[in-house]
C-alpha cells in the first residue's frame, strides 16, 4: 500500500461537504468525477487505486482533472492483509463508492452485510453499467454501449440522419457521476437522520434512459401530426422548430438558435430584422411537420447563410433572444464566460 495526500478542497464552496470522509474504489471516468465533484465541495476523498493504478493515469490531464485534492492510496485487492486494511478504513469512513461489476465486492470481503457489520452508517453507491441484476448485469460495456442500448444514441442524429458519436460521454457524466452524487448526498442525509447506511446501485444504462424524458413526452405529441413517431429532424427540439436549431453561416460555422419560447423568438425576429415572421411560432400553432413550420426553417436558414458567424455574434451579443454561436473547444476555453475556470467548477457562492 502507498499514499500521497494532495489535501481537500479549498474556496468559498470547500466547507459545504467538510467531514465527509470518502473511499472512492472507482476508476477511468464515471466514479472518479463523481467523488471530484464532491472534493471540490469540501469532501475528504480517499482514492484507493490497484497495484497498477487508475487506468487512467497514463492521460495524465484526465488523472488530474479527475482527482486532484484526493488521497492517493494503492491497495491490492488480491491480497487478504491489505483488504483488512481497507475494510479498517471503511469501518471510520461515511461513504464508500465502487464501479465493480456485480458480486466482485462481496468476493473481496466488502459486501454490504459485512461492512454494515463494521459501519452501520456507511454510505455504499456502486456505480455499475446495467444494474446488480438481470441478464445483463455482468456484461461489460462503455459509454458508447450505455447509450446504443438506452436509446439515447438513437436521439444524436443531424436533421439528415446521420448517428452522432459524442466526444462528451453522457452515460459516464450525466447517468453515472451525476446520479451517483445525488444518490450519495441523499444516502448520507438519510445516515445522518437515521444512524443507517444504505447500499445503492447507479445503472449508467438505466439512468440514460430516464434521461429521454422529453422525447418520450414530445412523441405522443406530435405521432397525430405526422403519423408516425417523429423522426431525426423532425422532434421539438432535434431540428422540427424553426425557433429552436443549428444553422449553417456564410463562412460555414454555425448558429444556435435556442428561442423556444415566444417571447425569446419575438426578440431574435427583431434582431433577424424580420417582424413577419413573430406570429410563425409552434407557440402559435406552427407546430414541426406543418407546411408553415418547414418553410419558415428555409427562410431562417437562407438569412443566417447570407452572413458569417461574427456579424450574427455581435448583432445578438447585446439581446436576450436565447441565440448563441457554436464555439470550439478553443473559443469556449478563451470565452469571458469560462476563461480561469478551474478543471471543475459548476457552482459559486452568491451573497
Amino acid at each position: 500500500m502507498s499514499g500521497a495526500n494532495a489535501g481537500p478542497a479549498t474556496g468559498p464552496l470547500g466547507s459545504l461537504l467538510a467531514g465527509l470522509r470518502v473511499i472512492d474504489l472507482t476508476r477511468n471516468l464515471p466514479g472518479p468525477f463523481s467523488t471530484r465533484m464532491l472534493a471540490d465541495l469540501g469532501a475528504e476523498i480517499v482514492k484507493v487505486e490497484p497495484p497498477e493504478g487508475d487506468p487512467a493515469r497514463p492521460l495524465g490531464t484526465l488523472f488530474e482533472a479527475l482527482n486532484h485534492g484526493k488521497e492517493c492510496r494503492k491497495v491490492d485487492f488480491r491480497n487478504e492483509a491489505d483488504l483488512a486494511t481497507l475494510r479498517d478504513w471503511l469501518a471510520t469512513a461515511d461513504v464508500m463508492v465502487d464501479s465493480f461489476r456485480p458480486g466482485v465486492l462481496q468476493g473481496m470481503g466488502l459486501d454490504a452485510a459485512r461492512l454494515r457489520a463494521l459501519n452501520p452508517k456507511l454510505v455504499m453507491v456502486s456505480i455499475t453499467g446495467y444494474g446488480q441484476t438481470g441478464a445483463w448485469a455482468n456484461k461489460a460495456g462503455h459509454d458508447l454501449n450505455f447509450m446504443a442500448l438506452s436509446g439515447v444514441l438513437d436521439q444524436v442524429r443531424a436533421p439528415t440522419g446521420e448517428l452522432a458519436l459524442s466526444n462528451v460521454q453522457w452515460g459516464d457524466l450525466a447517468a453515472g457521476s451525476s446520479m451517483a452524487t445525488i444518490a450519495i448526498l441523499a444516502a448520507v442525509i438519510e445516515a445522518q437522520r437515521t444512524a443507517r447506511g444504505r447500499h445503492i446501485d447507479v445503472s449508467m444504462a438505466h439512468g440514460l434512459h430516464a434521461h429521454l424524458v422529453m422525447p418520450k413526452a414530445t412523441a405522443s405529441l406530435l405521432a397525430p401530426i405526422l403519423g408516425r413517431r417523429p423522426q431525426a429532424g423532425e422532434d421539438m427540439l432535434n431540428g422540427g422548430l424553426p425557433c429552436y436549431n443549428l444553422y449553417a453561416t456564410a463562412d460555414g460555422r454555425h448558429l444556435a438558435v435556442g428561442a423556444l419560447e415566444f417571447k425569446f423568438w419575438k426578440a431574435a425576429c427583431e434582431v433577424f430584422g424580420r417582424p413577419d415572421w413573430v406570429n410563425r411560432h409552434w407557440q402559435r400553432g406552427a407546430l414541426p411537420g406543418t407546411p408553415d413550420c418547414t418553410a419558415l426553417k428555409a427562410e431562417v436558414a437562407a438569412l443566417v447563410a447570407s452572413q458569417p458567424l461574427a456579424y450574427w455574434a455581435h448583432r445578438f451579443e447585446p439581446s436576450d433572444a436565447c441565440v448563441t454561436p457554436v464555439l470550439t473547444l478553443e473559443e469556449a476555453q478563451a470565452h469571458p464566460l469560462f476563461a480561469g475556470l478551474g478543471q471543475v467548477q459548476a457552482w459559486s457562492e452568491v451573497g
